[in-house]
């Protein structure tokens, strides 16, 4: 099985490459989707948060205002990291548990993980190819006012507290750029599919074992 790291900034299209590998024939976990599952209502991780930034990030069902709590770390660093320190190690374990699932049902697949903090949490290290994903600043700008429903300065916000996407392009392996619209995203995800198939022909088998081309 090879295992690939998916990331990229917010409101770059991750989604969008992530279904078409899918559709490709990829194994694929989203990762806000197993973020939400480690903080749902009875879990261990909505009481650490609860307990961390109180009771009224609670909705009036008890699920998790991640709304709030967004508009909340996003405007302050150590709440961020905060909250970091409780949901990456839930994430992260959510993940091995797929992906060891997958090397015992699914040996011959391309297992990718989706994550937009794998580059700032060292999580890419576990994979042996990472993706990452991008689009012009100012297209991605416009994406995340239009998906969030935000101004441009709230957007701007989000944006400036993660990693710039030059620094995370320094650590891909393979890039897809989406600035031009779907289609031309389409086709750069099946060359990329294609570039992972061959090197996983090639290379899985006498790598299994050793350290990945990260380490």
């Amino acid at each position: 099985m090879l295992k690939a790291g998916l990331t990229g900034s917010i409101a770059v299209g991750k989604t969008v490459v992530c279904d078409v590998f899918r559709e490709l024939g990829c194994r694929v976990l989203d990762a806000d989707l197993t973020a939400r599952e480690v903080v749902k209502p009875g879990t261990d991780g909505l009481a650490k948060i609860v307990k961390e930034f109180g009771r009224e990030m609670l909705l009036p069902d008890g699920s998790l205002d991640r709304k709030k709590l967004g508009a909340l770390v996003f405007a302050d660093e150590a709440k961020r990291e905060k909250l970091n320190e409780i949901v990456h190690p839930l994430v992260s374990a959510e993940q091995d548990r797929w992906l060891s699932e997958n090397e015992k049902s699914f040996p011959d697949s391309i297992s990718i993980v989706d994550a937009a903090l794998m580059i700032e949490s060292g999580g890419y290290k576990r994979f042996d190819r990472l993706i990452v994903v991008w689009c012009e600043p100012d297209i991605q700008l416009r994406r995340l006012m239009n998906r969030d429903g935000i101004d441009a300065a709230a957007a701007a916000q989000r944006i400036a507290v993660q990693m710039p996407q030059v620094e995370k392009k320094k650590f891909a392996d393979h890039l897809i750029d989406t600035s031009k619209g779907f289609e031309d995203a389409r086709r750069q995800v099946s060359r990329v599919f294609h570039e992972l198939t061959v090197f996983k022909d090639e290379t899985c088998e006498t790598t299994k074992g050793k350290p990945t081309p990260h380490e």
